[in-house]
């Protein structure tokens, strides 16, 4: 049996969610969710609303994510560029300004 064209579900549509992959770990998560690195002419820049143009690449708000995606070079390979010493103290700067992780269980 063919479906015809009244025998979609009534009702509003689930509202788009965009997908983002985070270049140190590669899981997939809302775009909100992650935080946008850019490539800029004036260096790398970090990119709170997710609106200043140019290529961009995506983190997690963990540390081993930023240090995993910048010592396998999948950072660099995203923005398509080679990183400086000064986007190196720059990435540096904002990854102690991260969270620390908690590698142990929540508590049930």
């Amino acid at each position: 049996m063919t479906a015809t064209k009244g025998s979609r579900p009534k009702g509003p549509r689930p509202k788009h969610v965009p997908q983002r992959t985070c270049v140190g770990c590669r899981q997939v998560l809302a775009k909100r969710e992650l935080i946008r690195i850019v490539r800029t002419d004036t260096g790398i820049q970090l990119d709170r609303t997710g609106k200043i143009p140019g290529r961009g690449a995506y983190l997690h708000d963990q540390r081993s994510c930023w240090e995993k995606a910048i010592q396998r070079g999948a950072l660099a390979r995203n923005l398509k560029i080679e990183l400086t010493d000064a986007d190196r103290d720059n990435l540096a700067c904002w990854i102690t300004e991260l969270p620390p992780e908690n590698d142990s269980p929540e508590p049930a």
